[in-house]
């Protein structure tokens, strides 16, 4: 999980598209045997790191980016 360092709110992995995203997000989560999250957008799958979350994720609480930390 990772956590907001402005609001302290833990991400869910619900993350909000960018508006000018043009795919289906289509999104689903799922956890690996290693109990990782894997998660899945309009066909690409990946598992988040930090670098991710701080490069591409907001946060839906607070808005911001480049604002998460490893829970």
């Amino acid at each position: 999980m990772f956590k907001c360092k402005k609001c302290n709110s833990i991400d869910k992995f619900e993350l909000m598209f960018n508006p000018n995203y043009k795919g289906s997000k289509s999104f689903s989560v799922e956890y690996t045997k290693n109990n990782d999250v894997k998660i899945s957008v309009d066909g690409y799958t990946f598992i988040p790191d930090l670098t991710f979350m701080n490069n591409h994720a907001v946060c839906r609480y607070c808005g911001n980016i480049n604002c998460w930390d490893y829970q």
